[in-house]
């Protein structure tokens, strides 16, 4: 009912989306190469729109080419009528994703300097992805924790690029370093909404 109000007056409807998605396999490290590299570009953009959308696209592609190890997954947000608000929602979706999952590295578990290091591979990666958009996009607002209808999602997220529909775009994904390991029980402990699929 608000919603009908709010169109007829002529408001701006804006929609906070997050998506969660965890890959489990021995052959996911290329996907965690991309978000590296993603991350590193979105820092050098300094904010602009056009190349962090570029971004999300080639993070979508290479998740959509890697639906195989799609394990679990989970979404949220809310639609809100003031830019204020839909912002404030941002802020605080980009705390809690930075929150999830701490990356730093133990070097107190090496003991000795000679000792070689190795780097495990992981075979979890959990990709967050959180947007803001003006109008309406069904495919996202609907349960994701499926993969057909993930597959939509990951594909409205990219039509939303080139519709220049996007008001803001994060990604954040765990392990964010090279030689972390994200077990099966910190999966549980920081991402207890993920659903398997």
């Amino acid at each position: 009912m608000r919603d009908t109000f709010n169109r007829m007056i002529g408001k701006t409807r804006y929609v906070v989306f997050r998506l969660f998605l965890h890959l489990s396999g021995s052959d996911i490290a290329p996907v965690l190469g991309v978000l590296n590299r993603a991350g590193r570009e979105a820092i050098d953009s300094d904010g602009d729109m056009q190349v962090l959308g570029e971004i999300l696209v080639e993070i979508c592609q290479t998740l959509l080419q890697y639906d195989e190890y799609w394990f679990s997954a989970a979404n949220e947000g809310d639609v809100f009528w003031s830019e204020g608000e839909a912002g404030d929602y941002v802020n605080e979706l980009f705390t809690d994703s930075a929150q999830r999952y701490l990356s730093e590295p133990d070097y107190s578990s090496y003991s000795g300097s000679h000792e070689p290091l190795t780097l495990p591979a992981t075979r979890n990666v959990v990709v967050m992805i959180t947007v803001a958009y003006e109008g309406e996009v069904p495919d996202l607002e609907t349960n994701l924790a499926s993969i057909a209808p993930l597959q939509e999602g990951l594909k409205a997220l990219i039509n939303l690029h080139y519709k220049y529909k996007l008001k803001a775009i994060q990604v954040h994904f765990s392990p964010a370093r090279l030689g972390d390991e994200l077990t099966n029980d910190q999966l549980l402990q920081y991402y207890p909404e993920l659903i398997p699929l």
